[in-house]
């Protein structure tokens, strides 16, 4: 049987090759969500995530639940809780911010949680820290708060949105 670990890495070969596929994936979503489209003559690049969060609720929910899932494997990849913190707070801070109508929109464009995200990500992984059971708990709790934000703020959208439609 061959051995997947070297002895300089105590990493099976299959976690690092996953770790690496995920990071790609995170990656490339987040270039699609923040920076896929150039504009023309300003030198600056937008993605979907402004344009998603022109639904009303269903938009900041998607946008929500995919910045979530950026989250989620960054806990996966074990990433500790202080920097698992700053990325929650830049969801926090758009979602919130995204609750404002048209506001929010624009804010979209310049905040660029995803890329933020995935930045600490990579930067957590060219100097990776072990992961400690606290770590762990707290990206449950996080998640699970999260998730109850972007659920609650697109409930809100949906339902002013209601009320204005019926008024």
């Amino acid at each position: 049987m061959m051995n997947l670990m070297s002895p300089s890495d105590p990493t099976p070969a299959s976690s690092t090759h996953h770790s690496h596929a995920a990071l790609q994936r995170l990656r490339n979503l987040s270039h699609v969500l923040d920076n896929a489209i150039a504009i023309p003559g300003l030198g600056y690049r937008v993605g979907l995530d402004p344009l998603i969060g022109l639904l009303p609720g269903g938009g900041d929910l998607m946008a929500g639940l995919i910045s979530i899932y950026v989250v989620a494997e960054a806990a996966r990849m074990g990433v500790p809780a202080a920097t698992l913190g700053r990325m929650g707070f830049n969801i926090l801070t758009e979602v919130l911010v995204g609750t404002v109508p048209m506001l929010g929109d624009l804010f979209d464009v310049v905040w660029k949680a995803n890329a933020r995200n995935v930045d600490l990500l990579e930067r957590h992984i060219r100097n990776p820290r072990p992961s400690r059971r606290a770590d762990k708990l707290f990206a449950i709790v996080l998640i699970t708060a999260l998730l109850a934000i972007v659920i609650g703020a697109a409930t809100l959208s949906f339902l002013f949105v209601r009320w204005l439609l019926q008024l």
